[in-house]
């Protein structure tokens, strides 16, 4: 592995070198050994003490990435990486079905605002309408995979966040509103280094990287419904974007 450092940049030297190691962690480079060099070797490979090895391996271990075993070395966890879908009917819950034994959607606030230019593009309403503006973390197993900000029309759906207060669900709540069935309209995606809000809300180090989705879903009809900007851990999930024809109806969870 190249040393990617640089000692000008204003990053700590640690972060640089535990970011390296992240990165080559997850192109597979310490599969066959599932360890990683001794301190010394990385000490040289990077061109700093030991101290600054350390320092970096134990952000590492702090995110589950590695752990330090006493005559064994540096050892890989094993991590499991979720497949998300991006299809016609993304649903969160669904969506993770089969991969973990619980996923769960957290509501953290809901507000009324005038909507943005491209959020009122986006769900065909008139320039500072009133939207509703929903944040929600979602989870599987009780590690959060995603943090979410979705908007609705205020005015068609009033009653949703009383109903997803009563559900725990935005699927079962747009239809307590009248929406029987909705698909993904269209999904942007890209990535990002983690914010601060990122890490403390997903949990994540330094140098970590999110999946960026920018979404519309439309109902029955046609006509937009919801946009959502969802940011994943990149290291917890793997979006598979699916065309494949889905079944009618299939219900799931708080979409992401």
């Amino acid at each position: 592995m190249v040393s990617g450092i640089e000692r000008r940049s204003g990053v700590a030297l640690w972060r640089q070198i535990a970011d390296d190691i992240r990165a080559a962690i997850g192109n597979g480079v310490y599969d066959a050994a599932r360890k990683l060099p001794t301190e010394a070797a990385l000490a040289a490979q990077f061109d700093v003490n030991r101290h600054t090895v350390r320092q970096a391996l134990a952000a590492l271990a702090r995110d589950g990435i590695v752990r330090t075993v006493q005559g064994r070395g540096t050892e890989l966890l094993p991590r499991t990486r979720v497949s998300y879908p991006i299809s016609a009917r993304t649903r969160f819950s669904a969506g993770l079905g089969g991969q973990v034994a619980r996923a769960t959607t957290r509501f953290l606030a809901t507000e009324s605002e005038p909507a943005s230019e491209e959020v009122a593009r986006a769900l065909a309403l008139a320039p500072q309408a009133p939207v509703l503006r929903m944040e929600t973390i979602g989870a599987a197993d009780g590690t959060a995979l995603s943090r979410a900000t979705h908007w609705f029309d205020a005015a068609r759906f009033a009653d949703l966040p009383a109903h997803c207060a009563q559900s725990g669900s935005i699927t079962h709540a747009l239809k307590a509103c009248g929406v029987s069935d909705y698909r993904r309209f269209a999904t942007e995606i890209g990535a990002a280094p983690a914010s601060r809000a990122d890490r403390e809300d997903l949990g994540l180090e330094p140098g970590a990287v999110v999946l960026l989705t920018t979404s519309v879903n439309a109902d029955q009809d046609g006509m937009p419904i919801q946009m959502s900007r969802s940011r994943f851990a990149a290291d917890r999930v793997t979006l598979s974007v699916r065309n494949a024809p889905e079944v009618r109806g299939e219900a799931g969870d708080g979409d992401q």
